[in-house]
């Protein structure tokens, strides 16, 4: 008999949420950055074996929100944990319990929400400091489970996707076999090159920056993609496009790159760069540009 879960990833930011998800897929379809806040969507990732198929959703991480796209994103945390049947807490190894985890593990304890605890990042840790960090969490919750694991070196990776396992129940599958994610290719390709732009540039600029892809062509052995970088300032785009053009460049070679590897034919990629004063406060612009509850919540 076939099984599956809904599994929700949650944690702070930057612990490592969207390292984990690709390592458990085996496959890269959520962007990963060291800037906090990398993730703004709900990512589905899926991986089919045997007779189990898990349904992970990755989630933003936890914050405080400051602009009307960080309360979108908390949002999307918080129907996140209503709608699945089991969760996985990402943390690090430290020996204290952070705010915002604390209102999270108070959100799984008010659903009963089955839930894994995962400490992340141990290959930079030591083992008393593992052991400090499970005597904390263990006196705020009673996990089903405590997995440590290095998920960008895919060390206690297949133990997390075990205990998992065990949430799973007998149901007919909800996707094909041999898919891995329901993000449409449109998402993943803004994605990848907001990656980029998290990656190359610094500090303010990346958080004010959203992609949107205006041409997506399929033309069989090429695809044509056309894609706007909007920022909220134009020493932003002066920055991001560079002197001579060279940043600009760079960030669309590198997601060339990564866009020719996930979709398996050549890509012509076509960047450009535009303001748009205070987009993350603006209702209409954060609905143009993908982040609306109607998105991921209907």
């Amino acid at each position: 008999m076939t099984k599956t879960g809904f599994i929700a990833i949650l944690g702070r930011p930057n612990v490592g949420k969207s390292t984990l998800l690709n390592a458990m897929v085996g496959e890269k379809i959520t962007i990963v950055s060291s800037k906090p806040q990398t993730t703004r969507n709900r990512i589905t990732g899926i991986l089919t074996e045997g007779e189990n198929q898990f349904v992970f959703i990755d989630t933003p991480g936890m914050h405080t929100p400051r602009t009307k796209l960080g309360n979108y994103m908390v949002t999307a945390v918080d129907k996140t944990i209503g709608e699945t049947d089991s969760a996985i807490l990402v943390v690090e190894a430290e020996p204290y319990v952070h705010k915002t985890e604390h209102d999270i593990i108070s959100k799984l304890k008010k659903m009963s929400i089955p839930s894994i605890l995962v400490i992340n990042k141990i290959d930079r840790s030591n083992p008393a400091k593992i052991a400090e960090t499970i005597t904390a969490f263990s006196a705020e919750h009673d996990f089903d489970a405590v997995v440590p694991v290095s998920a960008l070196k895919g060390k206690g990776v297949r133990d997390v996707l075990d205990e998992a396992s065990g949430f799973l129940s007998e149901s007919p599958w909800f996707f094909p076999e041999d898919m891995i994610t329901d993000q449409p290719e449109r998402r993943l390709a803004a994605e990848i090159i907001r990656e980029k732009i998290l990656r190359l540039l610094k500090d303010e600029v990346p958080h004010g920056t959203a992609v949107v892809i205006e041409e997506f062509t399929d033309e069989k052995k090429l695809i044509r993609i056309r894609a706007e970088i909007f920022c909220e300032r134009e020493s932003h785009k002066r920055i991001i496009i560079g002197k001579s053009g060279e940043m600009l460049k760079k960030i669309g070679t590198y997601s060339r790159e990564d866009l020719e590897a996930f979709l398996g034919v050549k890509v012509h990629l076509d960047l450009w760069v535009k303001v748009k004063e205070k987009w993350r406060d603006s209702n209409f612009y954060l609905s143009d540009f993908g982040y609306d509850k109607k998105n991921d919540f209907e």
